[in-house]
C-alpha cells in the first residue's frame, strides 16, 4: 500500500515531522500557533488524513483556525479514565457549567454577529458568563436557590473549571495592562476556535439527566 504522506515527507521532511509533532502535543493544534506551519497542513490535509485513518483509526478536523485529531477508542484499558490526559469533568456541576459556557460562547457569536471566519475570536469578561451561569442555575435548581449564589458559583465551580479550560486551551486569559487594576469579574477571556468544535444545542440535551443523575456523570473529550 503506498502512503501520499511517505511521498510528502521525502519532498518536506522537516514540515512533515513537526506537524504530526504539534498536533499531537496538545488537544488541539490553532493557526495562530505557527501560520505557515498550519497553512501547510491545510493544504495537505488529504495525506495527513489518510496517514491518521489507516495507521491509528483516528479523524483528522481542521477548519480555518484550527486542527485535532479525534480518537474514539482507547486500547490500553490498564490506564483507566481517571489517569488519561484527556479533557473531561467528573462532576455534574462542573459539566453543567461546561455546558453553559458553550450556551453562553454561541450567544455572545450571535449577538456580536461573529462567525469562525471572522479573523479576531470572541472576548468577553467573566463578570458576563458568571451573571449567565447564575441565571441558568437558578432556573435549573430554582429550589436550591441559595446554595447557587453567584460567590458559590465562583469559590466552588468555576474557580475549578476555568483552570481546565485554560489549560487545554478553550480558553485564553488576557493579562490586563500593569497600571490596571482588575477584579475577577473584570477579567477577560478570548474563546479559542476549539470551542467551535462543540454543539452547544446538543450537549445541552444532557443537561436533563446531569440533573436527576448522580455526580459521577462525566463530560469527556477524547
Amino acid at each position: 500500500m503506498e502512503i501520499e504522506l511517505a511521498k510528502l515527507l521525502k519532498r518536506s521532511n522537516d514540515k512533515v515531522q513537526a506537524v504530526l509533532n504539534v498536533v499531537l502535543e496538545s488537544s488541539y493544534f490553532y493557526a495562530v500557533d505557527d501560520y505557515d506551519l498550519f497553512l501547510f497542513l491545510r493544504r495537505h490535509r488529504r495525506e495527513f488524513t489518510d496517514f491518521f485513518k489507516i495507521f491509528y483509526g483516528w479523524e483528522l478536523i481542521v477548519d480555518s483556525k484550527c486542527a485535532r485529531v479525534y480518537k474514539a477508542d482507547w486500547y490500553n484499558r490498564a490506564i483507566t479514565q481517571a489517569n488519561r490526559a484527556l479533557f473531561h469533568f467528573s462532576k455534574r456541576d462542573e459539566c453543567l457549567a461546561f455546558m453553559m459556557l458553550l450556551e453562553f460562547f454561541e450567544q455572545q457569536l450571535e449577538e456580536n454577529g461573529m462567525t469562525i471566519e471572522d479573523k479576531e475570536n470572541l472576548r468577553f469578561h467573566f463578570g458576563d458568563l458568571l451573571d449567565y451561569s447564575h441565571n441558568r442555575f437558578q432556573e435549573l435548581f430554582p429550589e436550591q436557590e441559595q446554595r447557587y449564589s453567584q460567590e458559590y458559583l465562583r469559590s466552588k465551580i468555576w474557580k475549578l473549571v476555568m483552570p481546565e479550560l485554560e489549560k487545554h486551551r478553550f480558553l485564553t486569559k488576557i493579562k490586563p495592562p500593569e497600571d490596571l487594576y482588575t477584579t475577577g469579574s473584570d477579567l477577560i477571556y478570548e474563546a479559542m476556535p476549539a470551542l467551535y468544535h462543540y454543539n452547544g444545542t446538543a450537549l445541552a440535551r444532557m443537561i436533563p439527566e446531569l440533573i436527576t443523575g448522580t455526580e459521577a456523570e462525566e463530560l469527556s473529550d477524547a
